[in-house]
């Protein structure tokens, strides 16, 4: 890679809808927590130079307990995800350098996904996530009622790892932060797309779905099991 790689694990989110005694990050999957899964993902792949992992209040004991033996470093968590995020970028002291940016509850992502996303960071785009079509029939409703059906040919469904050129990235925060935050930058990608950024994509991988529900849970150790 001829420019540095440094990731970012979001990882300081309670993940109430698990329905866990213990943040989402930390819930362990098949012998091995989902942070530790998704830090050991990303040092497969051997693309970042750095990876940053952020900690939610009061988890750091935990979280350094988790990933021990790993090369990592650790930020404070925000009140958002939004904040988290700003903090590591804050945190990190290159200037000219490709950040990815990957949930914690991905935990099965492979690690040819860091290096496709990067790959495109560094040929020359700005901002890339990796996607996934549709397969389900998707509505827009109001009040109850359906108001439209877009078209499932044009809709895609967005994962992480997203990757990013890091001066571009933090002139959206920096621009988010200082104006009135009229929507919740639910992941990097929208926050870059409300900041004008022409927002690139790669094939997403069917192994990097979300872990958020106990079905997820029981869906990933299912997974590893076979």
């Amino acid at each position: 890679m001829q420019r540095p790689v440094v990731a970012v694990v979001a990882a300081a989110g309670k993940g109430t809808r698990l329905g866990a005694e213990v943040p989402k990050a930390y819930v362990p999957l098949a012998g091995s927590s989902l942070v530790e899964r998704s830090v050991a993902a990303i040092e497969a792949s051997g693309v970042a130079d750095d990876i940053i992992v952020t900690v939610g209040e009061g988890m750091l004991d935990v979280a350094v307990r988790e990933l021990k033996g790993h090369s990592v470093r650790f930020v404070a968590g925000g009140a958002e995800r939004a904040d988290s995020i700003r903090n590591a970028l804050e945190s990190i002291s290159l200037a000219d350098a490709c950040v990815i940016i990957h949930d914690a509850a991905r935990a099965l992502t492979p690690p040819s996904l860091f290096t496709r996303v990067a790959s495109a960071v560094l040929d020359g785009a700005d901002a890339v996530i990796p996607v996934l079509p549709v397969a389900d029939t998707i509505k827009v409703v109001s009040g109850g009622r359906v108001v439209s059906t877009p078209d499932r040919a044009s809709l895609r469904a967005v994962q992480t790892p997203q990757a990013f050129d890091l001066r571009t990235l933090r002139a959206a925060n920096e621009a988010f932060f200082a104006s009135p935050q009229t929507f919740a930058a639910t992941d990097d990608a929208s926050l870059m797309e409300w900041h004008g950024v022409d927002v690139h994509t790669v094939d997403g991988d069917p192994l990097a779905f979300k872990v958020t529900t106990p079905l997820d849970l029981r869906l990933a150790e299912a997974i590893l099991a076979r």
